[in-house]
């Protein structure tokens, strides 16, 4: 098994992904040791000193201005961890978890946090021996950190709680988990180390980082399908010349503008044969390049913004040993993310609305010249009647997850709290928009792969029949009506695999 090592310097979203979805070791690099162990020093000896500083020997949040006398401070950090393991709902799934705690791991490298190098290598064991707890999805408002899930994440490393276990796929007391994978609880907690495992927006950046990866996925797939359809409706390639998009040089609208162009030339059978005398197409068509780019602009933007907080220091008081100080701020509020995760779901939300004015399109014989809804004896037969329905109750769904949460707050904590980000649900629901447009794209991909049977014998492109193969591959496609849901499952899946990219590279690094 492979491991991938953490510096707090040069996580990527990828990364970070992979850490999540397939089975990696993870270790700290050697150079972060020096910081983790400097800083954490420093902090020890600030205790020892006995001067009163923030979330070391007082309280937190509203009780800020209470001192704790030495011999409690580590009765105080366990005391976190427990009064703020308050969250509710389904556990988040075990990869997200997995993401969350690995980058947990990462951002304790920057050295800043305190913590003793000996959590951090428990941490890290608890990751490669598979102690993942269970672990709310609700409950978090994104300032002063994810704290009530961050909470749940470490209470099950301590004993309490429930963890996941591999033998009965359920969640079970965590003490039986770890008494299974050899692994000892966590007993003692050194001054600020329980304030430091919950001070952060770790959960949103996790969720985001799978939104992100994920997007750029159906970003590529939602380029080849509509180049498909192009294809399939025998629409105008002149919309994707590269002389109209020079003169408006978006970097996301030149860039579909090229890969579709890319997909359908040299000209096909199917553009040859099958003519249709048009003199422009409907904007679904016409405008892919300037409705597609905009996600492809936003996703290059939110990388830039992702990669500095997947390797920055956002807990606090944060510590500076190298010049002798602790200083308390606000490294922790959500903000940057939970807007990210709010851009991302308005920019991407638009690849399934115009997917599904696309599919529409598909379904009627006045425009295609097949039969309505794609199916022989219409009227015996329905045919993709009703898939086409569900894709409009996604993009309707869609409409409302896109309302922005980080728009919204709600002091707590007394006041003392008195801006949040409310980027938890943000992020929890661009992956819902995300799970939402890979079904749109999926029926569209449908759609298309039926229209060909109308189109057959002449073929596609080399490019082309290289997607309509692998649609193929995974569906029934009956001539007559038959249990569609399936098809629709396939076809999402083969799209989230990143297959439909994969099989088109070549074309597009021509």
């Amino acid at each position: 098994m492979h491991t991938i090592y953490l510096d707090g310097e040069s996580l990527t979203a990828k990364k970070l992904f992979k850490l999540g979805n397939k089975r990696y070791l993870l270790d700290i690099a050697e150079s972060a040791w020096k910081r983790i162990q400097d800083n954490h020093d420093y902090l020890m000896s600030i205790i020892h000193s006995g001067k009163k500083t923030y979330g070391i020997n007082t309280g937190v949040g509203y009780f800020s201005d209470v001192a704790i006398s030495e011999d409690k401070l580590k009765t105080l950090q366990k005391n976190l961890i427990k009064s703020h393991s308050v969250g509710v709902g389904p556990s988040f799934t075990i990869p997200r978890t997995k993401m969350i705690l690995a980058l947990r791991i990462n951002i304790l490298c920057k050295g800043c946090s305190g913590t003793s190098p000996q959590l951090i290598r428990k941490l890290v064991e608890a990751f490669n021996k598979g102690c993942f707890s269970y672990v709310p999805e609700q409950g978090t408002v994104g300032a002063c950190g994810d704290l009530a899930p961050l909470a749940h994440l470490f209470i099950g490393l301590m004993g309490e709680g429930l963890m996941w276990d591999d033998d009965t796929h359920a969640y079970i007391p965590a003490l039986e988990v770890l008494a299974k994978k050899n692994y000892e609880p966590i007993q003692e907690l050194l001054p600020k180390e329980g304030l430091t495992m919950i001070n952060g927006p770790q959960i949103i950046t996790s969720l985001l980082s799978e939104g992100y990866h994920r997007g750029m996925i159906l970003a590529e797939a939602a380029d080849i399908i509509a180049a498909l359809t192009v294809e399939c409706l025998r629409s105008l390639a002149t919309p994707f010349d590269e002389r109209i998009h020079l003169v408006r040089p978006h970097y996301g609208q030149l860039s579909v503008a090229k890969r579709i162009k890319a997909l359908l030339l040299p000209m096909s059978e199917i553009a040859i044969n099958t003519p249709f005398e048009k003199v422009q197409d409907a904007y679904s068509l016409r405008c892919i390049p300037q409705v597609h780019g905009p996600a492809w602009d936003t996703l290059k933007f939110v990388n830039t913004i992702l990669t500095t907080e997947l390797n920055s220091a956002t807990d606090n008081p944060l510590i500076f040993h190298e010049s002798a100080a602790v200083i308390s701020g606000g490294n922790f509020h959500g903000e940057y993310t939970a807007k990210m995760s709010d851009f991302l779901a308005i920019a991407l939300h638009e690849l399934g609305s115009i997917s599904e004015v696309r599919i529409s399109r598909l379904m009627r014989k006045d425009i295609t010249g097949f039969e309505f809804f794609l199916v022989h004896n219409p009227g015996l037969n329905s045919g993709l009647m009703m898939a086409h329905c569900t894709a409009a109750s996604l993009v309707s769904e869609n409409k409302q997850l896109c309302h922005p949460a980080s728009v919204d707050t709600i002091p707590t904590s007394a006041g003392q709290e008195d801006h949040v980000s409310m980027g938890g649900w943000a992020a929890r629901k661009l992956l819902r928009v995300i799970d939402n447009i890979q079904n749109i794209l999926a029926i569209e991909l449908l759609s298309d792969l039926h229209a060909l049977k109308f189109l057959r014998p002449h073929k596609s492109t080399e490019a082309l029949e290289k997607i309509i193969a692998l649609g193929e591959g995974v569906t029934e496609l009956k001539d007559s009506d038959y249990f569609i849901s399936p098809d629709i499952q396939a076809l999402s899946k083969l799209i989230e695999s990143g297959a439909l990219s994969k099989a088109v590279k070549e074309y597009w690094e021509q």
